[in-house]
């Protein structure tokens, strides 16, 4: 398991954005320098979490639990076949680009250790799956990419920085922390857009879940109980 490729994204003015500026910086390309990654700051306030690398949206990117976006090659190669065009890594606006890891099949909570056993390292949480937006069809270029890649489920992940350093192309991978539950980033998306009713089995991830989504379990949850109790009432 490794990195194909680190990813870094400018801010470019592009006409499909609603982002208030009307620039996006989803347009990520492979760099072949070291790249810092730390924890950039809460939603709102925090952009990326890759030294060089631009969010231009932060009120729904970027911040501490989504720091950085991990997309698997296998998964980009299988696009590349049902597109019939070629996705360069970088091309869904991710930050990180991989090799034999099952990134949507990875456990939200799950944590990656990447970097040289002897060097500099990272250490990343698996937080929650991404959900696609108008920017990201715009980017593609697909015609109703949005529906497509949700039907798809296999998102890529997000993930916070537990401990910062460098990161470089060619970087191992290691999974070294895999939580006792089996809320994994495929399900969580499957719960947050098209299967709603799986979001009480969320809640077993419990603090390592993205907060938002978290949220949300805990709210349908409740919703729910409520209206069993006054259905048994």
């Amino acid at each position: 398991m490794k990195l194909l490729s680190v990813n870094l994204g400018r801010a470019v003015p592009v006409p499909y954005t609603d982002q208030p500026a009307g620039v996006t910086g989803i347009d990520k390309r492979p760099v072949d320098h070291a790249v810092r990654v730390a924890a950039p700051g809460p939603k709102g306030v925090g952009a990326s979490g890759l030294t060089g690398d631009t969010v231009c949206d932060t009120r729904h990117h970027g911040g501490d639990d989504q720091a950085v976006y991990a997309m698997a090659r296998e998964d980009l190669d299988d696009w590349e076949r049902e597109l019939s065009r070629a996705l360069p890594d970088g091309s869904f606006g991710e930050n990180l680009t991989t090799a034999g890891v099952d990134v949507s099949g990875a456990l939200i909570g799950e944590r990656w250790r990447i970097g040289a056993p002897d060097g500099p390292s990272v250490l990343l949480e698996v937080t929650s799956g991404r959900i696609p937006c108008r920017t990201f069809q715009g980017h593609l270029g697909e015609k109703g990419w949005v529906r497509r890649f949700t039907q798809k489920g296999a998102p890529g992940a997000y993930l916070r920085v537990l401990e910062p350093g460098e990161i470089r192309r060619g970087d191992p991978v290691r999974i070294v922390h895999r939580p006792d539950h089996d809320v994994t980033v495929a399900l969580q998306f499957r719960a947050s857009t098209t299967e709603r009713a799986l979001l009480p089995r969320l809640l077993a991830a419990g603090a390592a879940l993205h907060p938002e989504s978290l949220a949300s379990a805990r709210r349908y949850a409740d919703r729910y109980a409520t209206d069993t109790a006054d259905t048994a009432g």
